[in-house]
């Protein structure tokens, strides 16, 4: 008997074991709950009301190659996260949508310091979220469909509450709290400028991710890794200037991308959002077919998926019909992330041996 792999479409790829590092919560919600939520509380500053026309407007707005552009965007879906009922249901429904994605595995992001201008306390906010969490998950698994998440708490990275949000990390590791992150506008807002953060961190043994190499060059990643320990870079798209291809095909790496490279340090690599806010031209210039070729720790992951109009099985797709990659390169990427995740050793190994590789197996026999 002859068995043929199972083609590549967008709907196969939606059937793949999948496993997300950068997702963030407050750029992921449902256009009809964007709506639903404004409606609630009076918020009038939605530039569309119907769920598909707002889905544009986004998108269009994020599609700017600007960062900062991209950014502004967030004014929105927070402005509707102000109560615990809303950030419940926001996780809730962030859940169930990456489980009926096929991720299996999700690390999702947030911060609580925005989330405080209804009188929200930070632990209340984080007990929200994370209540939603376990009701998606639940209702997920109720259709078939599970997924494992992870929470990560991020700081601003222009605010002063890095340490603040990092305790509020290690208070609730043990309730679903992956790790720690910091994010916002790159360019003037050094990661060292969190320092006492990252360090009481590894004083407590846990792990963190640092927005990098996004908007600003090599000296943020040089920075997020030697000053601050990142244990992941969030993007790292312009590590590929550390690279350089000549003509003949023989490629160099400098120092900084040799040592990311051989210490095996994750990039939390988001195409088409690095495209939208111009951190790379296109798909087919993105970084990510280079680095993938040289065997950097590449994970694929969508940033935002309301803002960029996207999913992972859509980037994962998108990626096969640019670079042409197979199955045994998305089980690549799965199993990077994977290996990469801030949940304990056995669970990453269980996911791996248990459901990440026999699914794939399954799709290429």
């Amino acid at each position: 008997m002859v068995f043929v792999p199972v083609p590549i479409t967008l709907d196969s790829v939606r059937d793949a074991p999948k496993v997300l590092l950068h997702d963030h919560l407050d750029g992921g919600l449902r256009p009809t709950t964007v709506i639903e939520l404004a409606d609630e509380i009076g918020y009038r500053a939605l530039p569309e009301t119907d769920p598909d026309a707002l889905a544009a407007a986004f998108l269009a707005a994020s599609h700017s190659g600007s960062l900062e552009r991209y950014l502004e965007t967030f004014g929105h879906t927070v402005a509707v996260m102000q109560n615990a009922a809303a950030l419940k249901r926001v996780a809730a429904e962030c859940a169930e949508d990456l489980a009926d994605d096929g991720c299996v595995y999700a690390e999702v992001r947030f911060a609580p310091e925005l989330h405080t201008e209804q009188g929200l306390e930070h632990h209340a906010i984080v007990e929200a979220v994370l209540e939603g969490f376990r009701i998606g998950t639940e209702r997920a698994a109720a259709r078939g469909r599970h997924v494992r998440i992870g929470c990560l708490l991020t700081a601003m990275r222009h605010a002063a509450r890095s340490r603040e949000i990092a305790e509020l990390a290690i208070r609730y590791r043990d309730a679903g709290v992956v790790g720690f992150d910091i994010a916002g506008a790159e360019a003037g807002f050094p990661p060292t400028r969190h320092l006492d953060a990252f360090e009481y961190l590894r004083q407590q043994n846990a792990h963190f991710t640092i927005h990098a190499g996004e908007a600003f060059g090599l000296p943020s990643i040089w920075e997020a890794l030697q000053w601050c320990g990142a244990d992941r870079l969030g993007h790292g798209v312009r590590i590929a200037d550390d690279v350089v291809a000549s003509e003949d095909g023989e490629v160099k790496l400098g120092r900084l991308a040799a040592y990311v490279r051989d210490k095996r340090i994750p990039l939390e690599m988001c195409p088409t959002s690095n495209v939208h806010t111009g951190a790379a031209r296109s798909l087919a210039e993105h970084p990510i077919g280079l680095l993938a070729k040289l065997r950097f720790r590449v994970t694929v992951n969508t940033d935002n998926r309301l803002m960029s109009g996207v999913s992972l099985s859509g980037e994962l797709a998108g990626l096969v019909e640019t670079f042409g990659y197979g199955w045994a390169d998305l089980q690549w990427f799965a199993v990077n992330a994977m290996k990469s995740a801030f949940i304990g050793f056995d669970e990453r190994l269980a996911l791996i041996e248990d459901v990440v590789k026999p699914g794939y197996a399954a799709l290429s026999a």
